[in-house]
């Protein structure tokens, strides 16, 4: 983190995640830094997690503004993301057991056609690492025991699905979403249309809303 930067007592600050670091790292850091201009405990919280692989924009709250975390929460979000084909991920990313499923080469006009079914109202089923709750445990907790976790489908919006570029076996999508939505169900959703198999490899939050990561302050992993 910028060590000019300064933190509002009240208020909320945009940070541009790393890979590598968990959403609950990046509050303690914002929370330590507050903490010492403060001279006292601060109170800080984030407005909807990202995946420890994933970069980008968060959302964090300071203060008073903690009661408007939810409101915030429900904004609608947008990613860019690369798209694996030939593989899936026990965790739909790239930190989870991968599998081969094929070395089909998809021409462009099909990965085109694959994305189509995925543009507006669509139903989904979040991944089993993530951190829906299950009669009030953490999917991902359940998940990592090997417990059977049965997550209910959802309805999720998709106002925007842009194809950026295709160099098999990469495909950079920019996606406007809803939220709750989850870009790692959506590369999994698009793999099995093209019969592929395929997991998220990278991700990145790029806006929130209005909020954009261009305007948010990147800290480090260290």
């Amino acid at each position: 983190m910028n060590p000019d930067f300064i933190v509002p007592e009240d208020g909320m600050i945009l940070i541009d995640k790393p890979a590598g670091i968990t959403s609950f790292g990046v509050v303690a850091r914002v929370r330590r830094r507050l903490s010492e201009q403060l001279g006292k405990k601060a109170k800080v919280g984030h407005t909807g997690t990202l995946d420890p692989f994933a970069t980008g924009l968060m959302l964090i709250v300071t203060g008073k503004e903690c009661r408007n975390a939810m409101n915030y929460s429900k904004l609608d979000k947008e990613y860019e993301a690369v798209i694996r084909l030939g593989l899936t991920s026990s965790t739909g990313d790239p930190e989870g057991e991968l599998t081969e499923v094929s070395t089909h080469i998809p021409t462009k006009e099909a990965v085109e056609a694959a994305l189509e079914p995925f543009r507006g109202e669509i139903t989904q089923r979040p991944p089993m690492f993530s951190a829906i709750k299950i009669n009030g445990r953490r999917a991902y907790d359940l998940a990592r025991k090997g417990e059977v976790v049965e997550i209910p489908e959802r309805q999720v919006t998709v106002y925007n699905l842009e194809l950026i570029d295709y160099t098999y076996p990469d495909v950079r999508i920019r996606a406007h979403v809803s939220s709750g939505t989850y870009i790692r169900s959506l590369a999994e959703d698009i793999g099995k249309v093209l019969e592929t198999g395929a997991y998220c490899a990278e991700l990145r939050r790029t806006k929130v809303a209005d909020w954009r990561v261009d305007d948010a302050t990147p800290i480090t992993t260290a």
